[in-house]
């Protein structure tokens, strides 16, 4: 009887020991992202290519941040920075070093490094395994997107401008254009409503842009520097 008896309580302790090591689904804090979609070389063949030259990486430090289109930086997902694309163009970036490709959203400005051509999330960055250099030669081609009808001259070289104001209605955006000699009204969709900026001058020296800002502001004109978006 005895033996019987303790034998079930082995059981009962095994059954126990058992159900304290089970994991719920969904539970496990080490799970890790799905991995980036990768991309065969060959698909480049028949794209046009846009660029050359060194690819760079960012992540921790702007994981959570707000990017330059004002979505939240995901570092684990597979988006850019460049200079001057317009958010939203989709590029397929080439390792060259290892033969390795991914799909990019261009969705922030960047990097601002001499040598760098784009910054890439770690997502991405993982896919053409870039990660452990931390640079690559890359080479990056149009998939989705129109560069051709865009304003960019230089895809090298961003240009800014003066944004002198915002407007609902265009007739106040005219009525403030014929104060200012040189501005121009650009309609822009804005949370799904169209608005009537006005801008002025176009420059590839942002401290020219920042000088001109201060003689308009001694006018009367008030204003910020931005960026040219290229859409």
């Amino acid at each position: 009887m005895q033996s019987l008896l303790k034998i079930l309580l082995i059981s009962a302790l095994a059954v126990f020991l058992a159900s304290c090591g089970v994991t719920r689904k969904g539970t496990d804090p080490e799970k890790k992202p799905p991995p980036a979609p990768r991309v065969e070389v060959s698909d480049a063949d028949e794209l046009p290519m846009v660029e050359h030259g060194v690819a760079s990486w960012y992540g921790p430090n702007f994981d959570g941040k707000l990017t330059a289109n004002g979505e939240i930086y995901d570092m684990n997902g597979v988006t850019a920075a460049h200079r001057t694309i317009p958010f939203g163009t989709i590029l397929l970036v080439e390792n060259i070093d290892n033969g390795k490709s991914v799909q990019v959203r261009v969705n922030d400005r960047g990097p601002y490094a001499k040598d760098r051509i784009i910054d890439l999330s770690k997502g991405a960055a993982e896919a053409i395994e870039m990660i452990g250099p931390g640079t690559a030669n890359v080479q990056l081609y149009l998939v989705e997107g129109d560069l051709e009808n865009s304003r960019i001259t230089d895809i090298k070289v961003p240009t800014y401008t003066v944004q002198l104001g915002s407007y609902q209605e265009k007739s106040q955006a005219e009525k403030r254009q014929k104060q200012i000699n040189g501005s121009w009204i650009e309609p822009v969709s804005s949370n799904n409503k169209i608005m009537y900026r006005l801008y002025y001058g176009n420059f590839t020296d942002p401290d020219e842009a920042r000088e001109e800002m201060r003689r308009l502001r001694r006018s009367g004109h008030d204003g910020f520097v931005k960026q040219i978006e290229n859409n």
